[in-house]
C-alpha cells in the first residue's frame, strides 16, 4: 500500500461507548477499578474518562438482551497507562473490588497486560507499553508474545505505595490503546480494515487473528475467530455500542472516506465526523482532531 492508502501516523483510538442494563453498576466498576472520572452525564447516559477527557461512554439500554459469545462484537476494550507504576496502581484498586473477573495476564513483549471482565462481560485489557526501542520489527510485522506475568511480583517491583495512597484515579494521559474485536472471519476482516480503512498490518496469527495500527504502533485494532469463527453480523445488543477513531485533520477524514467510498462501504457523514459498519455490523466513527477550516 503507498502512503495515501493509509491513515494518517497520528490516528489514535477515541471513546469507546457500551450499552448496558444496569448503568450505574457500570459507572462504579470503571470509576472504582479503572480509574475513570465522571466527565459528562445526560438522561440515560454517562461519560468516564481523565481530565476532561472522555474515554468511555455508558449508555443504559435496558430493553436490549445481551450478546452470545459467539456474536460478532466486542472482543475487549484497552485502556492504556503511561508507566508501569500507574497499572499496577490499576491492578491494586481492581484486585479491591468484590467479586472481581480477573482474567489473566499477558507479558506480550511489547506491552504488558492484565485482563478483567466487567459486571456485564465486556472484556477490558489494562496495559502499559513497553519503550518503543525495545520492539521488533520483521517484515512490517512486530514480534509479540502472551507470557504469564505474575501480578504480585508486578505490583511489588512497581506500584508507588505512597502515590497510590494520596489518588485513586488513572492519570491524565491514560487513554484506549487498542479495542479488540470478535469477527467472523480473517480475509474479509483484512480487506476491510487495512484495505478499505486504511490501517497496516502489523501482525497475523494464522487465519485466526489480525492486528492493525498506525505509525508502527503494535495494534491500535485487532480481530479474531477465537469464539466467533463463521458469525455473521450482528444483532442490536448489549455491549459494544461504537468504536471511535480520530485522525488528524479533515484532509485525513475526506481520504478516508473515499477509500470506503470506493470499496462500497455506505458511510454517513454529518459534516463533522463519518460513521459506517465493519461487515460484522460493529459501529465505527472517524473523527477529527482539527476541524476543517
Amino acid at each position: 500500500m503507498t502512503t495515501i492508502d493509509l491513515l494518517p501516523d497520528a490516528t489514535a483510538m477515541g471513546p469507546v461507548m457500551l450499552k448496558t442494563a444496569k448503568l450505574a453498576r457500570l459507572v462504579h466498576w470503571y470509576t472504582t477499578g479503572v480509574g475513570l472520572q465522571h466527565i459528562a452525564e445526560r438522561p440515560g447516559a454517562v461519560e468516564l474518562g481523565v481530565d476532561g477527557r472522555t474515554i468511555l461512554v455508558l449508555e443504559e439500554a435496558p430493553d436490549l438482551r445481551g450478546p452470545n459469545p459467539s456474536d460478532a462484537g466486542l472482543f475487549h476494550t484497552a485502556i492504556l497507562y503511561p508507566t508501569q507504576a500507574a497499572l499496577a496502581a490499576a491492578v491494586v484498586r481492581m484486585s479491591q473490588i468484590p467479586g472481581i473477573q480477573f482474567a489473566g495476564t499477558g507479558d506480550h513483549h511489547v506491552s504488558e497486560a492484565f485482563y478483567f471482565a466487567d459486571p456485564d462481560g465486556n472484556g477490558v485489557e489494562l496495559y502499559a507499553d513497553r519503550p518503543r526501542d525495545q520492539w521488533e520489527w520483521a517484515n512490517g510485522h512486530v514480534h509479540m508474545t502472551t507470557e504469564f506475568i505474575d501480578p504480585n511480583r508486578f505490583v511489588d517491583e512497581h506500584l508507588d505505595r505512597g502515590a497510590f495512597g494520596t489518588s485513586q484515579i488513572a492519570p491524565a494521559d491514560a487513554k484506549v490503546g487498542h479495542v479488540h474485536l470478535q469477527v467472523g472471519d480473517v480475509p474479509t476482516a483484512r480487506a476491510f480494515y487495512v484495505d478499505a480503512l486504511g490501517f497496516a498490518e502489523t501482525a497475523s496469527l494464522g487465519g485466526t487473528a489480525l492486528f492493525v495500527s498506525a505509525g508502527g504502533y503494535h495494534h491500535h485494532m485487532a480481530m479474531n475467530v477465537w469464539n466467533s469463527r463463521g458469525a455473521g453480523r450482528r444483532a442490536d445488543t448489549l455491549g459494544l455500542g461504537r468504536v471511535e477513531i480520530t485522525v488528524p485533520d479533515a484532509d485525513a477524514l475526506g481520504a478516508a472516506r473515499q477509500r470506503l467510498a470506493a470499496r462500497g462501504v455506505a458511510v454517513a457523514d454529518d459534516g463533522r465526523s463519518i460513521r459506517f459498519d465493519d461487515p460484522w455490523a460493529n459501529a465505527i466513527t472517524l473523527t477529527p482532531l482539527a476541524p476543517a477550516e
